[in-house]
């Protein structure tokens, strides 16, 4: 009886990512780079591997955030992306829809509130975009992926609160974060437990660049000058005894 066995890797291609965006204390500088928050989170609809998972705000800015982020995203229009008008279109099956369902039923219940969306349009793989406010630690969505147009806010008071939050996680693909304080960016951005970083900055992924993520967030990297090093075996050759008798 032959016996096989495989052991596999996976590798940063086949990601369970989760990622954070998150504003930092004295950072009222954010409201000037709200159109970022927006990207970072409502781009596809929320179904690229690198959008916002979970936003934490500073609460010297979490009200007129969070009030600034309903308003713009009351004037999303879900629908044929064909038609004039429409902002955002399907999800990719109608069982993403209910996963995002999910993840709002269950932060509700929890203590958080819904401020704009928050229903699927029923028999379709459509979501209304949606926001919520403050949702706790221990909701779904801190664990899982939602992959769907649903922007979860959380309120923090300092930086290493935001930080630990920030990697309570088994995940670490990208974080974003927004300060002016070039101080707390480099320290900041050394200590989030993550692959890829954005400051300031909505777009992490780039060709020139390596993409990938830590943890069960997958290894290795692509793109960039180190992205070939993937598709390579390295190979050790030791010399020894030359010019003398073996």
């Amino acid at each position: 009886m032959e016996t096989h066995l495989s052991l596999s890797l996976m590798m940063q291609t086949l990601m369970r990512p989760l990622k954070v965006l998150f504003t930092l204390p004295n950072s009222r500088e954010i409201l000037k780079d709200f159109p970022a928050a927006i990207i970072c989170k409502f781009r596809s609809s929320g179904q690229t591997c690198v959008c916002a998972n979970r936003i934490y705000v500073h609460s010297s800015v979490y009200a007129d955030f969070a009030s600034r982020l309903a308003n713009r995203v009351s004037q999303f229009k879900v629908g044929n992306g064909l038609e004039e008008g429409v902002t955002h279109g399907p999800l990719i099956h109608p069982r993403a829809a209910e996963k995002v369902e999910r993840h709002v039923e269950d932060a509700v219940s929890k203590g958080a509130q819904i401020m704009v969306g928050g229903k699927k349009i029923e028999n379709t793989a459509f979501f209304v975009p949606t926001v919520l406010c403050d949702v706790p630690a221990n909701a779904l969505l801190a664990s899982e992926e939602t992959f769907g147009p649903l922007a979860a806010l959380t309120k923090f008071e300092t930086e290493d609160e935001v930080i630990r939050m920030a990697n309570d996680t088994d995940f670490g693909l990208a974080g974003y974060f927004f300060s002016r304080d070039i101080g707390r960016v480099w320290r900041v951005a050394e200590r989030l437990e993550v692959g890829m970083v954005g400051v300031n900055s909505p777009v992490v992924g780039q060709a020139v660049t390596p993409f990938g993520g830590i943890k069960e967030s997958g290894l290795g990297r692509e793109g960039g000058p180190r992205g070939i090093n993937e598709f390579m075996n390295e190979k050790l050759i030791v010399f020894g005894g030359i010019g003398g008798k073996l």
